[in-house]
């Protein structure tokens, strides 16, 4: 954290991350404090970027896809703009919907979304022709235990 968030702040944030859809007078409300104060801290949180936007969660097998794969990426070279290059080519994929670079003998996994395993297959096949990519193993999602976007912000040991 960049900077000591008091016990308001947290609040905020919490009431938020629960309900982006909060009004400013009812999230106010909720924590306590007059609306324009309100405002304002919400304004410093999104500025500093605790708050990185605000968007509706969808339900990806209603609208089609079915798919959900994790793709384990090995690539043939660490060099930073061989890394840099691999993530520009994994932001330009829409099946592509997270990225994380991993230390230890897989440098990216990849979580992945398809409306059937045809189209996922296509994919890995543009996948594994990328440059520097070395291999690619997949796993496929058979069922999902938890699914929790929110931060847990009431854990203790926090900086």
């Amino acid at each position: 954290m960049s900077r000591n968030l008091d016990d308001i702040d947290l609040k905020i944030l919490s009431e938020i991350q629960a309900d982006g859809r909060i009004t400013n007078v009812e999230l106010a409300k909720r924590v306590g404090i007059s609306p324009p104060p309100c405002l304002r801290r919400v304004r410093a949180l999104e500025e500093e970027g605790y708050i990185h936007g605000y968007r509706g969660l969808l339900d990806a097998r209603k609208l089609g896809f079915d798919v959900t794969v994790f793709a384990a990426v090995h690539l043939s070279s660490q060099a930073e703009a061989d890394l840099r290059a691999f993530e520009e080519f994994v932001r330009a994929e829409p099946l592509v919907r997270e990225c994380w670079m991993l230390s230890g003998e897989v440098d990216f996994i990849l979580k992945c979304v398809a409306p059937d395993m045809a189209t996922f297959q296509d994919f890995v096949t543009h996948l594994t022709a990328a440059p520097h990519v070395r291999n690619v193993r997949t796993s496929l999602v058979l069922h999902n235990s938890k699914y929790e976007a929110a931060v847990p912000l009431d854990v203790k040991g926090r900086r």
